[in-house]
């Protein structure tokens, strides 16, 4: 199962924006999913002035077991210049749509949320036409932390279930549950019913097309916006194995399901990932249609 279809075939890294941005990133101490996870996509959103940031660190107090980020005991406090180093990395960048995302923190009382608005906030001051999604982790369910990241007004607020309610227990850590993810979805729009939400499902790890349906409906229960569907890759050989490389058609499926059940957008394919350039194009334009209808109705 190791040997991958063709259809999962990327090209390599290494283009002058993509060497720039590496370089702007390392000299600032900021760590990005990109190279944290060994995404797929890399090559393509580095390439076109786009990357996905992680804050708090590079070390994760869970461990989920489908998950490249180094877990662990984070020592470490937080770098209380990291929105300030975000924010100048930034503004230096060409970019119109970013994704913030971070490591779990159980370590911290607030799980890091307030860390998360010091850093929309800066962003906003330094990039005032820049949309800001993030991407959050459960807060542990924690109602107030979640309210500080809606407060500070992202453009959207992604939560990821990341697979089927019956492979839950197996490929998360016994932290981070089906039902709790749910939640924290449900809570964002309860807060503010305005607020974009997203979320996340892997796929290749045993799911059935079923289970698919019901993770998707469940999704759409709690009021979620926007989701995206992409292949799970292993990272090691000490990681989950791939249990099937879907097939394009199915992922073809699995968008016109979603689209049926009333998702505003479905990114669903081999190479899709959570945050995804080319996915964020569709959901900012969405954004900014709402936001246009809302300041007409005023």
């Amino acid at each position: 199962m190791e040997r991958k279809p063709e259809w999962l075939t990327v090209l390599p890294s290494g283009s002058e924006n993509y060497v720039r941005l590496k370089g702007l990133f390392e000299n600032l101490n900021l760590h990005t999913v990109c190279q944290e996870a060994h995404c797929p996509n890399v090559g393509e959103c580095w390439g076109g002035g786009t990357a996905t940031l992680m804050l708090m660190g590079d070390m994760c107090s869970r461990a989920c077991r489908f998950c490249m980020v180094t877990p662990g005991k984070p020592a470490s406090p937080l770098d209380s210049l990291e929105p300030d180093n975000v924010a100048f990395a930034l503004s230096q960048m060409d970019l119109n749509y970013v994704v913030l995302t971070s490591v779990d923190r159980d370590d911290i009382p607030d799980g890091g949320a307030s860390h998360f608005a010091r850093t929309i906030r800066k962003i906003r001051e330094s990039s005032p036409g820049m949309m800001v999604e993030v991407l959050v982790p459960d807060f542990q369910n924690d109602v107030d932390a979640i309210r500080t990241v809606v407060e500070a007004r992202p453009d959207v607020i992604a939560h990821n279930i990341e697979t089927t309610l019956s492979l839950s227990d197996r490929v998360r850590d016994p932290r981070a549950s089906y039902w709790q993810s749910l939640s924290v979805l449900r809570t964002v729009k309860k807060l503010d019913r305005r607020m974009f939400t997203k979320s996340s499902i892997m796929v290749g790890l045993g799911e059935s097309v079923e289970e698919m349906g019901l993770a998707m409906s469940h999704l759409r229960g709690a009021g979620v916006d926007f989701l995206t569907v992409g292949q799970y890759l292993r990272p090691s050989k000490r990681h989950l194995p791939v249990k099937e490389y879907v097939t394009p058609e199915t992922f073809e499926a699995y968008r016109k399901m979603g689209e049926e059940m009333g998702f505003r957008y479905v990114a669903s394919g081999p190479l899709v990932r959570s945050s995804y350039r080319a996915g964020e194009f569709f959901v900012r334009s969405i954004v900014l249609k709402d936001k246009t209808i809302s300041e007409v109705q005023r």
